[in-house]
């Protein structure tokens, strides 16, 4: 007896090595957040865009094409994010909580709100970030917020290597240098130390990569809702500018990855916190201020069935859809407080609308509501009087806002262009398919009632 329980448990010893090495890895995943950017980007149709290494990943990945953020501005966004239920559900609506006029606050989440990435450190990935936080219920920057969601706060992106051996990781790194203070002009109204964090965050990661090429203001496709003056060509190629030296950063990750023999273990998703960092974009609840663009590679190990590379996919994805997909993708259980749903599964359900709200922005109070299916859009808004096109002291930095401002103010923007300046009334429904810039307001038109009322 004594003898066959010794043998079993040499044997159970023994093979417990080959069982381990037969176990399934988890992934190593990788989320790269490009800061107030819209599809500006070649491998999604953008022709002016200096992108080559967004669009090599997007040769590799997927598209996926009908992205949208809960919010048009960071903190909300990140929030809904970050927590996987919508910033109106959670007390993080209000832009921003830390810089209130009538005095800073930290938001207080409902208990069984957690983190993901706090979910997935439980569950022994390692999990790490760089300098933004931003989750309304944290400050903006590392060690402001709760200790318990990351294991490194403030780090860089390769901080992978100081997990545990063979331990999977989490890394959700941001990119500065396409964010709105990024089309100020330099030096202008920006306070030079966020200037030179900027520039240093730049070089850092570009390190002696090539400078990219410079967009030509000429080359410009400006959308009706602006006017067409230097300035405006300006700020936007700036935009670009900004655009194409983020792309270079992400090609430095890239080869860092490959460089650590990590990218074949490692899923990589790239998107960008909400729409353009430009006046009707930020903020905004139209699709320039919402809807994003987003990459995944898929190593062959952790790609979903059915999904090959170079694909496109033009399901409506919500932002509130990216926590449970990260869980599930790293074999963590989903809590069911989270408003999303997993959008990797064979079983994936599939989003009929997606929905988006807007609060207080900065000094000026605000209520909007807006659900979107993939032709129409519509928009409630509480306090009707209220412009988009106010004063705003952050935003008013950007030249082309103020020269906008002054030309509504002396009759030179036409109606199209007017229409920010102007009261937005309590309902807005847009016809996408024949109105993508939502410039055309069809909720009192007799053949929208339908779809109006739906």
């Amino acid at each position: 007896m004594r003898v066959s329980k010794w043998l079993a448990c040499m044997v159970v010893f023994l093979l417990a090595p080959i069982a381990n090495t037969q176990t399934p890895l988890r992934p190593n995943i990788l989320l790269l957040m490009a800061e107030d950017m819209s599809a500006r980007v070649g491998a999604f149709g953008d022709s002016v865009a200096v992108t080559p290494n967004l669009d090599a990943l997007a040769a590799q990945g997927v598209r996926y094409t009908n992205t949208f953020a809960t919010a048009g501005v960071c903190a909300p966004s990140r929030a809904a994010h970050i927590l996987g239920m919508h910033q109106i559900s959670t007390g993080t609506q209000h832009m921003r909580s830390g810089s209130r006029p009538e005095g800073s606050y930290y938001s207080v989440p409902p208990e069984n709100a957690k983190a993901y990435p706090e979910l997935l450190r439980s569950a022994g990935y390692y999990t790490y970030t760089d300098n933004k936080l931003d989750y309304q219920f944290s400050g903006s920057l590392a060690g402001s917020g709760p200790t318990t969601i990351w294991d490194l706060e403030g780090g860089v992106v390769s901080d992978w290597d100081k997990r545990k051996q063979g331990q999977p990781f989490f890394g959700f790194i941001s990119f500065p240098v396409t964010h709105e203070s990024g089309v100020f002009l330099p030096l202008g109204n920006m306070p030079e130390s966020v200037m030179h964090f900027t520039l240093q965050v730049m070089r850092w990661y570009i390190q002696d990569q090539p400078i990219p090429k410079r967009i030509n203001p000429q080359d410009i496709v400006v959308p009706p809702y602006y006017p067409d003056t230097k300035t405006v060509r300006t700020d936007m190629a700036r935009h670009y500018d900004n655009i194409a030296t983020m792309d270079a950063e992400v090609g430095v990750i890239l080869r860092q990855l490959q460089t650590a023999g990590l990218i074949d273990s490692t899923i990589v998703i790239w998107t960008t916190d909400h729409g353009d960092g430009l006046p009707r974009g930020k903020r905004e609840l139209f699709d320039s201020g919402i809807k994003v663009p987003m990459i995944i590679r898929w190593p062959e190990a952790f790609r979903p069935e059915d999904v090959k590379s170079g694909a496109v996919d033009e399901r409506l994805i919500s932002f509130v859809d990216l926590a449970p997909t990260i869980l599930s993708l790293a074999g963590v259980s989903v809590p069911a407080n989270i408003q999303g749903h997993d959008f990797a599964a064979s079983d994936a359900a599939l989003n009929n609308y997606i929905y988006a709200s807007r609060d207080r922005i900065d000094e000026h109070m605000d209520r909007q509501r807006a659900v979107r299916d993939k032709r129409y859009k519509y928009i409630r808004s509480w306090y009707p009087e209220v412009a988009g096109g106010t004063d705003l002291t952050f935003r008013d930095n950007i030249d082309m806002v103020r020269e906008m401002r002054s030309m509504y103010e002396s009759g030179q923007l036409n109606a199209v262009q007017q229409q920010w300046y102007q009261s937005p009334g309590e309902e807005r429904l847009f016809d996408l398919a024949s109105d993508p810039f939502e410039v055309h307001d069809v909720s009192s038109k007799p053949q929208y009632e339908q779809a109006l009322q739906r």
